[in-house]
């Protein structure tokens, strides 16, 4: 008899200015993407990540996270209350709560991503991405998810095709877009190999699995010297690691093309920046929202490095 490991939702209640980089600490600390609902009600956000196993929170997953929302209070952030709940959810109850907080959502007049129980019917010429919220998801609605879309967006050029890679693609939805407005190869990759899991599924709906290289990678493991570069590049990680791994990212550019950084809180941002501009790469386009701040970059001088 087959059966069903159980499904956790970790939760930790905040601040609506916090929001965002709890988000990225439940994600980070359980290898997920998160998600957010603001309760008018109370007046607080409910952060979450799904997961399944007979054991939803270790003590030591529960320290993380305490010691996260320490952090943030160094940079200026108010996560309170900060309470943190592990709860057995049933599946049905997790499937249909989603469709009460997504919806859909338009990049200039080129991309509209939406659930499937959506029936909002796209512009003319402009390409759909479907995808649901899973386990491992990301949808477009995080802020940094949202600008690489418009970059995506921004960059494409019908009479020329370009070469597109995704870092730490987590739900594929940047991969996926990217095909689906004519990007060619495009390649994708996470150190998570649930979300690669996802992605494929995800791909496999929007019938771009074809059109689309998805593999199980580490970015602290690439060669240093990339066989291959490309037109543009997301890199949708943690500052830390973005900051560690400069060299092997930007080494996966074309000389004329565009680096895409996101996944950076704005008081992060500054470092990282610094960083990348040492190695000749000038910020030509940035947004803030929030606590996020994303960016593009392109190459201003031959890189030595």
């Amino acid at each position: 008899m087959k059966t069903t490991k159980p499904l956790w939702r970790i939760s930790v209640t905040t601040s609506l200015t916090a929001e965002d980089a709890v988000m990225e600490l439940l994600g980070s600390t359980f290898g997920t993407t998160a998600s957010a609902y603001f309760n008018l009600e109370t007046g607080v956000s409910i952060v979450s990540v799904y997961l399944t196993g007979k054991k939803g929170l270790s003590a030591g997953k529960k320290a993380a996270i305490f010691s996260g929302l320490e952090q943030m209070k160094k940079f200026g952030l108010d996560p309170q209350p900060g309470e943190i709940e592990a709860k057995k959810v049933k599946r049905e109850d997790w499937a249909e709560s989603w469709k009460k907080h997504f919806k859909a959502m338009e990049i200039d007049k080129a991309l509209l991503v939406k659930p499937s129980w959506i029936k909002k019917s796209p512009r003319k010429n402009q390409a759909v991405v479907i995808l649901d919220p899973g386990l491992s998801f990301g949808t477009g609605q995080h802020a940094t998810t949202s600008f690489c879309l418009s970059e995506i967006v921004r960059l494409q050029k019908k009479e020329q095709s370009k070469s597109f890679l995704d870092i730490g693609t987590g739900s594929g939805i940047l991969a996926i877009s990217a095909a689906k407005l004519g990007y060619q190869p495009v390649e994708a990759f996470d150190f998570d190999p649930e979300s690669v899991r996802v992605a494929k599924a995800n791909a496999a709906v929007n019938d771009v699995s074809k059109k689309i290289k998805l593999s199980r990678g580490d970015v602290t493991k690439l060669p240093l010297r990339a066989p291959e570069k490309y037109d543009l590049v997301c890199a949708n990680l943690i500052s830390n690691l973005l900051v560690a791994e400069r060299k092997r990212i930007v080494n996966r550019v074309k000389p004329d093309g565009t680096l895409v950084l996101a996944g950076i809180l704005a008081v992060e941002f500054g470092e990282v920046q610094v960083t990348f501009e040492s190695l000749g790469w000038k910020l030509v386009a940035d947004k803030v929202e929030k606590e996020w701040r994303s960016g593009s970059f392109q190459l201003v001088r031959k890189n030595s490095q």
